[in-house]
């Protein structure tokens, strides 16, 4: 492989461009003409539907269903929730004419669909048994970021699905919240391998318009969070804004409690940055839309029984594992090597001569770099015995940087060295606003999450009050 086409930079030295380099050169997306949207290219977005279809399995195990609403969103649809609208409004883009006429009335491109699914809902839901409504979109959403862009991090458009249900009591709606935040949990540690931390968002990181938010946090290896997906109780506060009433058992009319919650394609950021190395990309079997390639070694003459004992490989192999034959000619069997070590995939079998001579294979480890001479007959049980090696051992890894990474502070000047040293520290925290912005403004971490099981009592370390909460805070993407 040619310099400029491997990664030319280390993730230890500046992890920032390693990442850009292997979202481009594993190509995962890229940069788009419009500014601060990406392209998603065939590679990545078949990660995407691997998380795709995961998640959405679990969805619907859990008992909801797939709808679709409008793209656009009326502005006094919008301005009917004030801490909602408040939450949004930096980030709206307003369509303001269709053709050459000026509309009537500004649409919002949605930033998120709770006004007008909420609207809609209130024309569905008459009676106690039209709930639980459990509802879910897969849809594209657009936040008019100035930041800089950041493929897969942030940019202006991303992918996500967003679920949005009504219950009868709060206790129904609490019981929602934190089982599709464990469906997320789900995503992240068994399809994804990476560890979060689970817990409540503080009064000023909560999603606006929300009674409290309920958030998957995940640390990544230069130190910074990232917030993996949400889960919100919303009250009743879109219920009595948009009228979504129902005659309860009494008779008596009552207004729903709602929920929301959503995983973007950020969580393609995450994956990148937890287990990627100095070669490129690094993906869990579970989620590689390749799981096995094969690179035939080839000479001359010895080319077409190589080649026809690499194809019998992938015919048997593919019965259950996607896997690739890599028989492109000009390409040196090293280019290959390191193009697929790139991409990521998580076994690489090689066959020249003298392996079909043994009747054997090369196996070799994309995490470790472990190689190991299989025979034939013993092949598929060990892929299958390899790839599950493989998920655990990146779990195991990520789960090690977390855990060694969380440092417990007691005094103000601890949490600013420990963010100094990009780690991520866990303080006895009053979770008040004022605090909050202290903290920030020297030293530019923010809360992640109260973790849920919480009574040990202490002083804030930034106000002294007693407080039985402790919070993770760390610098945020």
């Amino acid at each position: 492989m040619a310099e400029d086409e491997g990664i030319t930079i280390k993730k230890s030295e500046n992890f920032s461009e390693w990442y850009n380099q292997v979202i481009l050169k594993a190509e995962l997306a890229d940069f788009s003409p419009v500014k601060g949207c990406m392209v998603i290219r065939p590679y990545g977005y078949a990660i995407w539907e691997n998380i795709q279809g995961f998640l959405d399995r679990r969805i619907k195990e859990t008992g909801h269903e797939n709808a679709y609403f409008p793209l656009f969103i009326p502005e006094t649809f919008f301005k009917k929730e004030a801490e909602h609208v408040e939450g949004f409004s930096p980030e709206v883009a307003w369509v303001t004419h269709g053709g050459n006429t000026k509309l009537n009335e500004k649409l919002a491109i949605r930033p998120t669909s709770e006004t007008i699914i909420n609207y809609m809902y209130s024309q569905w839901i008459r009676s106690y048994r039209d709930l639980p409504l459990l509802i879910n979109q897969w849809a594209n959403i657009v936040r008019w970021e100035t930041k800089m862009t950041k493929l897969f991090m942030r940019t202006r458009e991303f992918l996500w699905q967003e679920g949005h249900t009504c219950h009868r009591t709060k206790e129904e709606a609490d019981e929602e919240v934190l089982k599709m935040l464990d469906v997320y949990r789900e995503v992240y540690e068994d399809l994804l391998a990476i560890p979060v931390i689970p817990g409540y968002k503080t009064e000023k990181e909560k999603f606006a318009g929300a009674l409290y938010t309920t958030t998957v946090e995940a640390l990544m290896p230069d130190g910074r969070a990232i917030q993996g997906g949400t889960s919100h109780n919303l009250g009743q506060n879109f219920a009595k804004v948009f009228d979504i009433t129902y005659i309860d058992k009494d008779e008596k009319k009552k207004y729903v409690w709602q929920t929301s919650w959503g995983l973007t394609t950020r969580s393609i950021a995450a994956l990148v940055m937890t287990h990627g190395d100095d070669k490129g990309l690094v993906l869990p079997p579970k989620v590689a839309p390749i799981k096995v390639v094969i690179v035939p070694i080839i000479f001359e003459k010895d080319k077409k029984i190589v080649l026809e004992k690499a194809n019998e490989i992938k015919n048997t192999i593919k019965k259950k594992y996607s896997v690739t034959l890599d028989d492109r000619e000009g390409y040196t069997a090293g280019y290959k090597f390191n193009h697929w070590e790139l991409k990521g995939v998580p076994i690489r079998l090689e066959i020249g001569p003298k392996d079909i001579q043994k009747e054997q294979v090369i196996l070799v480890r994309r995490d470790t770099g472990e190689k190991k001479a299989v025979k034939f007959e013993k092949l598929s049980e060990e892929i299958e015995n390899t790839l599950n090696s493989i998920q655990k051992n990146l779990y195991e890894k990520a789960k090690k940087l977390l855990e060694e990474n969380i440092v417990e502070v007691d005094s103000y000047k601890d949490l600013k060295k420990a963010i100094e040293e990009k780690k991520m520290a866990k303080l006895s925290f009053c979770c008040s606003v004022e605090c909050e912005e202290k903290i920030k403004e020297d030293t530019g971490a923010t809360s992640s999450c109260i973790p849920f099981e919480n009574f040990e009592e202490g002083k804030c370390v930034v106000c002294g009050k007693n407080t039985e909460k402790s919070v993770y805070f760390a610098k945020h993407y």
